[in-house]
């Protein structure tokens, strides 16, 4: 071989040390052009919705700070499965997942600048589901059995810092079990924010996103349980 050829074949090989997982590289794409749509679209309606909506409350702000927090696990987890599993059902359920829910974060989080509230409260979460809200709902209905006394270290149906690295370190089959059990739960752990909001909140757009997550969620619920089912598993009870 001759030396050009030589040099020609050196300015071609490929460096190792920059590649990236093709599963990562899509997750990081998907995540990043969900949130410059998000916030374009929402930017772009955030005149109208100021001259036309009623002040926050405190559910709508306490539903925004929370609901982020308790969506930004389920897209966490959805991104583990959906970079580590190899079943394309389970990866198609978590792309749905991960893109919707990351979409709606940046909803809320913008609601919240456009509040001038914080992304998060600091003093606990679904202190604003109490009954200082009324028990009548918007639509005549009534969520007391979803009040709270007071602030809460942690919310329903989180996954604990063990479960996430269990979920992390898990391969094959036992990852998309486990990934099914931990989401199934975790979107039963947020009914009773979404039903909380969707009947307390004072603006329209925040009770018509809870409206949507509700069915959004029990969609996937059912197609969990399914799932877990033909893999003769059972769901995890609520913590």
């Amino acid at each position: 071989m001759s030396t050009e050829n030589a040099v020609e074949s050196d300015d071609t090989a490929p460096e190792p040390s920059t590649r990236r997982p093709a599963g990562a590289v899509l997750v990081l794409g998907a995540i990043g052009l969900l949130l410059l749509g998000a916030v374009a679209g929402v930017l772009l309606r955030m005149p109208l919705e100021k001259n036309s909506e009623p002040e926050p409350s405190a559910v709508d702000i306490g539903f925004s700070q929370d609901m982020s927090a308790h969506h930004a696990q389920a897209v966490d987890m959805a991104g583990v499965a959906l970079i580590a599993s190899t079943d394309n059902d389970v990866r198609r359920l978590a792309y749905d997942i991960l893109t919707t829910q990351q979409n709606q974060i940046g909803r809320m989080q913008a609601w919240l600048q456009l509040w001038g509230e914080s992304n998060q409260n600091v003093d606990g979460y679904m202190g604003w589901m109490t009954d200082d809200h009324g028990k009548a709902g918007h639509h005549g209905g009534s969520t007391a059995e979803h009040a709270m006394s007071g602030p809460m270290q942690s919310m329903p149906g989180m996954a604990s810092q063990e479960e996430m690295t269990a979920l992390r370190q898990a391969t094959g089959p036992a990852l998309d079990t486990m990934f099914l059990q931990l989401m199934l739960r975790h979107h039963q752990g947020g009914v009773p924010m979404l039903d909380y909001a969707a009947e307390h909140a004072d603006t329209s757009a925040v009770r018509a996103l809870a409206t949507t997550m509700t069915k959004t969620q029990a969609g996937e619920s059912q197609l969990m349980t399914s799932m877990l089912a033909a893999r003769n598993a059972t769901p995890l009870p609520l913590s």
